[in-house]
């Protein structure tokens, strides 16, 4: 018998925190690069390669999902 905890099992719930924790954990370091942005007064164009040269690791996670989604594994 699994243990449970209110009726999810540790994967279900290890799931929920990799979708759901991962996920608010990218937004935050999006807002981190916005206002690192902003500060640094970078412009439009520094701006998007700020976006590109540090969110390019989440671009990988996310791909990741959704290739795994798609293959269905």
């Amino acid at each position: 018998m699994d243990a449970t905890l209110f009726g999810y099992t540790e994967g279900q719930i290890a799931q929920f925190g990799l979708t759901f924790g991962v996920g608010a954990f990218i937004l935050y370091m999006l807002f981190i690069v916005l206002n690192l942005a902003l500060e640094a007064k970078a412009g439009k164009f520094g701006t998007f390669i700020l976006f590109l040269v540090l969110s390019f690791g989440m671009l990988g996670f996310m791909s990741k999902n959704i290739i795994q989604w798609i293959l269905g594994i």
